[in-house]
């Protein structure tokens, strides 16, 4: 039984203010990127981030959301915006990898999580060959101006105090969206201590970040990846799912609703 203090304003307002700081850290980190090119507003970054947001609804793991940024810049500008855009993201998900890989060792080992190792260690060799024939191929790719020599280039004049300063915002915005969810299990009075909730949490995040998926059926997946991983500190399915709903709609959802405003009200330049 969901009880009703969950929903009282002094918790909505907290995970209102989460959220904001959520997306301002993301607006402040395409912000720092998207200067390099082109001097870029706090505004014009937060236009151009929840517009493609929003864009992206339908492609597989927000793909959508990089020629979405692209088309508000000149055309000069374009490929370079899809590299920062590349760089930061990134970014995130280097931090969801690493925290998500401690996080699911720990409870692997914490709940004796049966895996198969014999078909963990044939994908690892699979990834590792995948990775070495990409940089293989990277070295002779060239097609339509597009090439490793280039792309080195073009991560070579990122500065690195630039990349720290993207790192950093990127492994805020990670603490802030991880702790979001553990503060509505303490509202949903989930009894988990605070280890064991975190290294779940990234558990989460590790697994659902592997999978390609439409963002939007993102819920579906956390939900599915929770409710397995949860099961373990015997939390019903149904409060587990009242949890990621509420993540998805907060971090996800309000968002890309402002978003379609600016997607709607954009008038492209085909001049650009």
């Amino acid at each position: 039984m969901i009880k009703n203090n969950v929903f009282s304003t002094k918790n909505m307002l907290f995970l209102l203010i989460s959220t904001f700081l959520n997306w301002f850290l993301e607006i402040t980190k395409w912000e720092t990127l998207a200067s390099l090119c082109v001097k870029t507003s706090k505004k014009n970054a937060t236009i151009q981030s929840l517009a493609s947001l929003t864009t992206s609804l339908i492609t597989p793991n927000r793909i959508g959301e990089y020629g979405a940024k692209a088309v508000y810049f000149d055309k000069s500008f374009r490929k370079q915006i899809v590299g920062l855009n590349l760089v930061g993201n990134f970014y995130q998900m280097i931090m969801t990898l690493f925290f998500g890989i401690i996080g699911f060792g720990y409870f692997v080992y914490n709940h004796n999580v049966s895996i198969d190792y014999h078909r963990v260690l044939r994908f690892l060799l699979l990834g590792i060959f995948i990775i070495s024939a990409f940089f293989f191929g990277a070295k002779h790719f060239n097609y339509k101006g597009y090439s490793a020599e280039k792309a080195r280039t073009f991560i070579n004049r990122i500065p690195l105090k630039l990349n720290i300063k993207v790192a950093m915002i990127s492994l805020l915005r990670f603490v802030v969206f991880s702790h979001q969810f553990y503060f509505l299990l303490l509202l949903f009075k989930i009894d988990i201590s605070y280890l064991d909730a975190i290294s779940a949490i990234t558990t989460v995040y590790f697994i659902s970040s592997i999978v390609p998926m439409l963002s939007l059926f993102d819920v579906v997946l956390k939900g599915t990846v929770a409710i397995w991983v949860f099961s373990f500190f015997n939390v019903e399915p149904l409060l587990i799912l009242s949890v990621t709903t509420l993540m998805w709609i907060f971090n996800f959802v309000f968002p890309a609703i402002i978003g379609s405003y600016f997607v709607l009200t954009f008038k492209p330049n085909f001049v650009k």
